[in-house]
């Protein structure tokens, strides 16, 4: 998939907002700022001694019982998905979220009210690439109880979420968006909900002083006493409380038939952006929950961290090459049958990117391992060193009348073995300018995605006529 590149963004100027923590039920002003590029989302508690900063990343996640809850050091952020979620939907990257408590204010129960602050301090793009993970090969989690995540190829970040809580109240629902644009529209007002079960157990613990009858739509799964209903008004510091027909509590008209389907899918943009990478790709997301949510970002986060390390090349190999074979035989001297590159996808000043299809008509499977046949590693590097002489060779007017000569190979590993059916992409990328026609170069052979051959090659440039 050919990479769309578009650049990181922050907000114009800072903005901030006031409410109650849903659990602590404190006041609490929530501030966001501007941040530099590879920033990513930090939050800030300027309520404690030095502002100490907790970033969005995944590793930080300690409980997940009501809401996503980040510790890092003794610092605490509770309930940060709706933040990040409304910081998703509207495409900033890079953001400081100061609050004075542990908890960002509970608003209505959705992301609705970030995303009008964020609209209103504006967006400014900024001098970097956007880096987005490209799926490539479907990524899963599930767990015991029917849950499971699946994220799989697609041209841009698309979420559907499935749930079912096997009430009558509350059946089978689901949601999604094709484009991350339709979040601010179709998504961010989607508020939290529970059902009467969980109400009453939290009153009990004393765990929703913040909660109120506008910031969480509560479904009515039991018969409910008339205690239930005093305790309720007591709690809620409401003079009457009743049951709607649709099995909603009072005071509450949804704003979508399937809300709850809908909320679900703002706590997966949220709980996902904890990986710390834009994606590209589309996730089916079966009975989520803020556990499931994390494990799998923090599956994704690790995927991620391989194929940055591994320096993975994004190409589309539908697509029409730069080079194909007749123009890389009008460049290069070699021919069959050794000629090693087929196409050449990506040519700069400072990198390439080539491809072999390994087939089993490779004339050296004839007699190496004949019953088992395996690429000769030399040869991988040899066509590692012909990719590399296309970059080389760019650096002259006229390419055909000159050569590239080894002179030396340094580093060289092996990491998995290729076989017939593979497909081999090269990138090179050199070390230094060229001088004197010496050129330096890293080299990388990936197969399915993974690095199979490395090596750093010096090849000189010498005139053949």
């Amino acid at each position: 998939m050919a990479n769309k590149v578009s650049k990181q963004r922050t907000i114009r100027e800072e903005i901030s907002l006031e409410g109650v923590g849903l659990h602590t039920g404190k006041e609490v002003t929530l501030t966001f700022k501007p941040a530099p590029v590879n920033t990513g989302y930090v939050f800030r508690r300027t309520d404690l001694e030095g502002s100490p900063e907790v970033e969005a990343d995944v590793n930080y996640v300690v409980n997940t019982q009501r809401g996503t809850n980040l510790d890092k050091k003794g610092v605490t952020i509770q309930t940060s998905e709706h933040v990040l979620a409304a910081c998703v939907g509207l495409e900033i990257d890079n953001l400081y979220i100061e609050l004075n408590a542990p908890e960002p204010p509970i608003m209505d129960g959705s992301s609705k009210f970030f995303v009008e602050a964020l609209e209103k301090a504006g967006a400014e793009e900024q001098e970097e690439d956007r880096d987005e993970f490209v799926v490539t090969d479907i990524i899963c989690y599930r767990d015991d109880n029917g849950s499971e995540i699946i994220l799989m190829p697609a041209d841009e970040y698309q979420v559907t979420t499935m749930v079912d809580f096997g009430t009558k109240v509350l059946g089978t629902q689901n949601a999604s968006i094709e484009h991350i644009s339709e979040f601010k529209t179709e998504i961010a007002d989607s508020r939290t909900f529970s059902f009467l079960h969980e109400i009453e157990t939290l009153l009990e613990h004393g765990l929703i002083k913040g909660g109120d009858l506008n910031n969480a739509i509560v479904y009515v799964d039991k018969e409910i006493s008339e205690d239930t209903l005093e305790k309720l008004r007591v709690a809620f510091d409401r003079d009457d409380i009743s049951v709607k027909p649709n099995g909603i509590l009072d005071n509450l008209t949804l704003h979508h038939p399937n809300e709850a389907a809908r909320h679900k899918l703002l706590d997966v943009i949220g709980d996902v952006a904890l990986a710390g990478t834009r994606i590209r790709g589309k996730i089916i997301a079966t009975k989520p929950g803020h556990y499931i949510n994390t494990e799998f970002a923090k599956k994704l986060a690790k995927v991620i961290k391989a194929e940055k390390r591994n320096n993975v090349p994004k190409i589309d190999l539908s697509q029409p090459p730069l080079m194909d074979v007749n123009d890389i035989m009008d460049t290069l001297p070699h021919r069959s049958p050794f000629l090693l590159v087929d196409k050449i996808y990506e040519l700069t000043d400072t990198h390439v990117i080539g491809m072999k299809n390994v087939t089993m008509n490779e004339p050296f499977f004839v007699g190496h391992f004949p019953g088992k046949p395996v690429m000769p590693g030399v040869l991988q590097v040899e066509a590692m060193a012909q990719t590399g002489g296309i970059l080389a060779l760019k650096s002259v007017p006229d390419p055909e009348n000159y050569l590239t000569f080894f002179m030396k190979i340094d580093n060289v590993k092996f990491k998995r073995q290729v076989v017939p059916g593979d497909t081999l992409i090269f990138k090179l990328e050199l070390l230094a300018p060229i001088r004197r026609g010496i050129c330096q170069m890293q080299g990388y052979a990936y197969v399915n995605g993974q690095l199979a051959t490395e090596a750093i090659l010096m090849a000189q440039i010498v005139k053949s006529k």
